[in-house]
């Protein structure tokens, strides 16, 4: 456990980095939690990578301290993954919530997730988010350098300049097949979406299955040209 708090200049954590990044992602999560637990937080959105770091977790430091955010849009399977996930490791999750749907409709038009994505993103991502992190020195993510190319330049750790701590991708390194060979072998809980050709997992408006052929990330916000909600901008790696 963190025992004082240490400025870290992005320097720094580029000489951290490049320590971590041919180690495993245990390395990089045990950096994480020895500097920066109990003022650290790990963003699950219930997906397989974070269902890896969830395993990896519980064998680290098992008070680590987990929030989502819920959009009151996620779809049934990815809470009914959460209740397993807690039930497996004793994870308490913390939620970070905005207005009701009603609300937002009454101020801003129904369904703004059509008519204004970067705003519903806004609303009921990055808002919740900023109050999650304004309370930590640090955050955990399941980016993947594969995943799309606004993430091909993360790094084990960085300075997350939106927000204005330090970010960690334990799995930045890690490809599709190098998660669900963890997830088979320690036989981990995951969302059952990712059975019924659903990679990447958002709200239930903004997420299809995706056909063969397509890109993993095709699901996503599909017929638009947004390709990100906003947590994880390009201009902060």
């Amino acid at each position: 456990m963190a025992t004082a708090t240490k400025t870290w200049t992005p320097e720094a954590l580029d000489d951290v980095a490049a320590e971590l990044e041919t180690q495993g992602p245990e390395a990089t999560l045990k950096w994480m939690v020895d500097n920066f637990h109990p003022r650290l937080y790990v963003a699950c959105s219930f997906q397989q990578e974070e269902s890896v770091l969830l395993d990896m977790l519980s064998r680290i430091e098992p008070e680590t301290r987990i929030f989502y955010l819920d959009t009151d849009v996620l779809f049934k399977e990815t809470y009914e993954t959460r209740d397993i996930l807690a039930d497996r490791y004793g994870f308490k999750f913390e939620r970070y919530h905005n207005i009701t749907l009603e609300e937002q409709a009454r101020l801003h038009g129904d369904e703004l997730w059509k008519s204004a994505p970067d705003q519903c993103c806004a609303i009921r991502k990055v808002e919740p988010l900023q109050r999650a992190l304004s309370s930590v020195d640090a955050w955990v993510t399941g980016v993947r350098r594969d995943q799309a190319p606004t993430r091909a330049n993360a790094k084990k750790v960085e300075w997350d300049g939106k927000f204005g701590l330090v970010k960690a991708n334990p799995l930045a390194d890690w490809s599709l097949e190098d998660v669900w060979a963890y997830i088979h072998e320690h036989e981990v809980p995951y969302n059952p979406l990712h059975d019924q050709n659903y990679p990447s997992i958002g709200c239930t408006h903004c997420t299809r299955q995706v056909m063969p052929g397509e890109d993993p990330r095709a699901g996503r916000w599909a017929g638009q040209e947004k390709v990100e909600c906003g947590l994880h901008p390009a201009e902060a790696k």
